[in-house]
Order: C-alpha cells, then sequence, then structure tokens
C-alpha cells in the first residue's frame, strides 16, 4: 500500500533571531468517540500534532467534550505539575462551540505550544448579515495569537471547513469575515486557512474571478490549483487552502520570495512522507502547514522530517 503524503506549505519570514513557527491544518476524519477508542489512529493524531506548534484540528464530533482534554493527558501527561514543566513542551487549546445546521454538528479547535504562544483573543463569527444569512454551514471560530519570538508578533487565524456544494459561496464569504475583523480588532495579519474543498468540481477554475479574497492583490494564496491535497489515488484535488495578508510582509514580496527586510525569504511548497497516516483513519485530506522560520535554504522533506 503506498504512503500517503503529508503536504507541507513552508512560509518562511526570516530575521537573523526570529523564531521558526509550524502552523498545520488538520481534518481528522469524524473525530469522535469511536476515533478515540482507536488505539493506532489516536498515535497519529498526537505525532502530527507533536510536529507543529499551533495546529487546527476540524471535524471534531464531540458532544461530551473529551477530544481535547485527553489530547492534552496524551501531550502533557503529568508535566503541568512538575517542577521541571517548564523545561518540557506544553500545550493548551481553545475550542469552538459546536456547530452546524440541524442534528450535524462540528467543532473547530487550535492546539498550540505554550511557551512559543498565548491566545489574545478569539470570536465565533456571526453570520447574520442582512440578505446573506447563515452563509456558513460552520462559522468561522477566529483566533487572534501572539507570539514574542516570530517575526509576525501577532496574527489571526480564521478558519473554514465548507460544505462541498456550498464551497464557492463559504468561500466568498470569507471576505465579509476580514472586512469585520479588521473593523473589531483593528488586526493586521491575517491566516485563513482549512479544508475549504475548494477544487475539481466544488470550486471550478471559472468560479474563482468571483471570490473577493480570491481576486484580492493584498492575499496571497500559498496552495496552487494545481496541487493535491487529497490521499485518494483517485482523487487529485486543491481542496484544502490557505491565504495570508500580513503588513509586515507585501503581496508582491511574499510572491517574489524575497522579503523586504533580509531579500532571503519567501515561499515554499514540498511533500513529506508520513508512513503511518493512513487514509482509512481520516479525511480524504493531507494535513497542510504554514511555517515562520529564519532559516533561508530550502528545506527539503528529509529536514521535515528531523
Amino acid at each position: 500500500m503506498p504512503q500517503p503524503p503529508t503536504f507541507l506549505l513552508l512560509l518562511l519570514l526570516s530575521t537573523g533571531s526570529a523564531l521558526a513557527l509550524r502552523l498545520c491544518s488538520f481534518n481528522v476524519r469524524s473525530f469522535g468517540e469511536a476515533k478515540k477508542e482507536n488505539k493506532n489512529a489516536m498515535d497519529v493524531i498526537v505525532k502530527v500534532i507533536k510536529r507543529c506548534d499551533i495546529i487546527l484540528l476540524m471535524e471534531i464530533k464531540d458532544s461530551n467534550n473529551i477530544i481535547c482534554p485527553m489530547l492534552m493527558d496524551r501531550l502533557n501527561g503529568n508535566s503541568r505539575n512538575s517542577r521541571n514543566s517548564r523545561k518540557g513542551t506544553m500545550y493548551n487549546y481553545v475550542i469552538s462551540s459546536r456547530l452546524g445546521r440541524n442534528t450535524y454538528k462540528e467543532q473547530y479547535a487550535f492546539l498550540y505550544k505554550e511557551k512559543l504562544l498565548s491566545v489574545k483573543k478569539r470570536y465565533l463569527y456571526h453570520d447574520y448579515q442582512a440578505g446573506d444569512t447563515d452563509v456558513f454551514s460552520r462559522e468561522p471560530f477566529v483566533v487572534w495569537f501572539q507570539s514574542p519570538y516570530t517575526v509576525v508578533k501577532d496574527f489571526v487565524i480564521v478558519p473554514l471547513h465548507t460544505t462541498p456544494e456550498t464551497s464557492v459561496k463559504e468561500i466568498d464569504e470569507l471576505a465579509d469575515v476580514y472586512t469585520d475583523m479588521k473593523h473589531r480588532w483593528k488586526a493586521e495579519n491575517f491566516i485563513f486557512m482549512g479544508d475549504f474543498n475548494a477544487g475539481c468540481s466544488y470550486v471550478p477554475k471559472k468560479a474563482w474571478k468571483n471570490i473577493r479574497l480570491r481576486t484580492d492583490p493584498g492575499f496571497v494564496w500559498l496552495i496552487g490549483d494545481q496541487e493535491d491535497t487529497t490521499v485518494k489515488e483517485s482523487t487529485n484535488c486543491a481542496y484544502d487552502r490557505a491565504g495570508v495578508s500580513f503588513a509586515e510582509v507585501t503581496a508582491p514580496a511574499l510572491k517574489s520570495g524575497n522579503s523586504p527586510s533580509t531579500g532571503e525569504s519567501g515561499i515554499k511548497a514540498g511533500g513529506l512522507q508520513e508512513a503511518e497516516l493512513a487514509g482509512s483513519c481520516f479525511e480524504d485530506k493531507r494535513s497542510s502547514a504554514l511555517l515562520f522560520t529564519d532559516q533561508t535554504e530550502p528545506l527539503t522533506s528529509r529536514k521535515l522530517m528531523g
């Protein structure tokens, strides 16, 4: 059986003393009670989480609020109460309410390393615009993170998991989320990421011209239309996406691969083999990642595996 790859997208924002920060997005297929009891699946999920500094988990189906506390136990063990806890890597999380129409509900969750990041603010977007009500199947759970160690000191992450049949409308509606959050928080750095179902028949090529953030020159879309973010051999679609807008780095600099401050930074994409990542355990997507790093040399799959 071929080993499905984990897709990695690397955003290099270089300064001499900046910390490498890896942001990941992972749609875990139907993450509920049955998967929680599957030891092999949980071992892989924990392994993937540990490779990230922040990870967005989607498709959590947890009416009893047990998934994230259980993950904290797996990730932190007894170290939170230990005298040596400062020496270890401690994780924390923020999670949305249960979102969805009718009886089908999902949650977004962000798990992050406490020593690198903290949550500045959080907000569940209210999908109540006049004449445009209830566009999102699962409203974005917007979180403003901050880190004293990175080039971009604070950034807002807007997650989205669309319903395939309404992907075009939902992705376009992110422009309204962007406008609202800029006004609400006066934030300047934004990352939109998640399982947008933004490829193949769900979002055909001709539809992109009507998606506002796609045509906004201030945004850079980091996963191209020709990428395959699935693990099924029969599917070749760029369902998972990430779009960014940073005040500190201009869109032309990102596109050209040159940072205004260093001339060494840019965007790179690569693949990473994850032998234990079984398609039957997870959504037919790869996990995606953004990496804020101070490395100026290209990052290969071998380096990322380490």
